[in-house]
Parts: structure tokens; sequence; C-alpha cells
């Protein structure tokens, strides 16, 4: 355990932050286009994606403990922190390049997000729309056996 296996984790952090955004924005292409049909699987890759970063988060936390120790940062150290008490070399460099990018790609992650809600609110203001204009009249049966409310002389006497 070090920093090398620290590295590698941020690496794979990473490279799931890239796949949370491919699926947030084939989610989005899904809902610009009207392509509801696929929208739950969509969703669903989303959340696939959310529940990898969490446990690859996990992992990083344990080896980012592990670094922290063996450099004397805090125990409750950040990936930052971590920059600050890197020994002379590569690694506060290597660690605040990860940093860097996980941050802009988080933020990316956070764009995507609320542009995907809003159009889903959009989506759901326009069905509620629709779902009121188009109200369906709600019949009843009269004794007959013939619906209440509905101009009967267009129907055709199907009774034997």
């Amino acid at each position: 355990m070090g920093i090398q296996e620290l590295s590698a984790q941020l690496w794979h952090e990473r490279e799931l932050l890239e796949l949370l955004m491919f699926k947030l924005e084939e989610e989005q292409l899904l809902l610009t286009a009207g392509k509801t049909r696929w929208l739950q699987h969509a969703t669903r890759e989303v959340e696939g994606a959310v529940a990898l970063l969490r446990a690859s988060g996990l992992a990083r936390d344990v080896e980012v403990l592990n670094v922290a120790a063996e450099w004397g940062a805090g125990e409750n150290a950040t990936l930052r922190e971590l920059v600050q008490h890197a020994p002379v070399g590569p690694w506060a460099d290597i660690l605040s390049r990860h940093l860097q990018v996980m941050t802009e790609q988080t933020e990316r992650i956070k764009e995507l997000r609320d542009a995907n809600a809003q159009f889903l609110r959009a989506a759901a203001r326009s069905t509620q729309e629709a779902l009121a204009g188009h109200r369906a009249e709600a019949g009843t049966y009269d004794a007959r056996g013939m619906t209440a409310g509905v101009d009967t002389s267009r129907l055709i006497d199907t009774r034997v």
C-alpha cells in the first residue's frame, strides 16, 4: 500500500468520472431528441456509474489514509492536503494534476446533471399540460347497458 496504489486508484476514479459524463450526455441526447422510450435505461446506467464511483471513492479514501500515515499528514487528510505533505519529488505534481482533472470533471458532471434535470422538469410539465388539455369524459352505464352522456343516436344497436 502506498502512493502508487493511490495514483492507480485516482486514475480509475477519473475513468469512472469519464464514464459518468458519457452516460449523462447519452441521457441528455435522449431527452433532447424526445426518445423517452430509452430514458429509463439511460437513467439506470447513470445510477450504475454513480454506484461505481461511490465504491471507488471508498477505495480512494483507504489509500489516502495509508499515504497520509506514511507521509505524516493528518488522519483525515484530503487529497489537497496530501499534495502539501508530499515528499520532494514528482508526487506533489502528480497528485495536483489528478486533483485538477477530477475537479474539472466534477464541474462538468454537475452541469450535465443540472441540464438533464431541467429537461426532465420541462418534459414533465409538458406531459401534465397535455394531459390537462385532453380530459376524457368519464361515462357511466345506464340500465340498458348504454353509456350515459354519450350521443347514442350514432351508435349501432348491437343488442339481440
